[in-house]
């Protein structure tokens, strides 16, 4: 399956799966720099999936005039 059709949640499960493996420090250097090079990748398509939402988000927040109007989140305690 190649990153771009992950979802945002498994590729951080994947990247925890990766940060665990190279924590024990047992893996081959080979091993280590295939985990670190598809961790990297990772990272990049969560930062993109993140960049999309954020600009998903402002669009749905437009005002009437077609500016984006910022609210503040609020807690739903």
């Amino acid at each position: 399956m190649s990153n771009e059709s992950k979802t945002f949640e498994a590729s951080v499960t994947r990247l925890e799966q990766i940060v665990r493996l190279l924590e024990q420090g047992d893996a081959p250097l080979e091993d280590a720099m295939k985990l670190f090079e598809e961790g990297t990748s990772l990272i990049a398509s969560c930062n993109e999936m993140l960049t999309k939402a954020e600009q998903q988000v402002v669009k749905l927040s437009k005002g009437p005039d077609g500016t984006p109007v910022e609210e503040a989140f609020e807690d739903e305690e």
